[in-house]
């Protein structure tokens, strides 16, 4: 499910769900998107009020196809980590 252009998915993980007791996110968004899109995009998206952001580039790896020699590097990408206003959540599992 693509959100938008500049926030691509969020990133749910076990080391990312501790972040949220601490009203943090994570998300893999654009390798064009700065700071400031990054937090106008999740406040629109979510109506949150966001307090932080912090962007790191993830570098690719190096994968070995099973069966050959051949290797491919998978490509690198940005992730940001999002602090929001204390009191507000953003509900990443929705209930059915």
């Amino acid at each position: 499910m693509k959100m938008s252009s500049i926030v691509l998915k969020p990133i749910i993980t076990e080391k990312g769900l501790t972040h949220v007791n601490n009203n943090e996110y994570i998300f893999k968004v654009n390798m064009k998107a700065n700071k400031y899109n990054v937090a106008k995009e999740i406040q629109r998206i979510y109506s949150v009020e966001v307090t932080d952001v912090r962007t790191s580039v993830i570098p690719g790896k190096k994968k070995r196809i099973i069966g050959t020699r051949m290797r491919v590097k998978t490509p690198r990408w940005k992730k940001a980590v999002v602090r929001i206003k204390e009191g507000q959540k953003i509900d990443l599992f929705p209930k059915e």
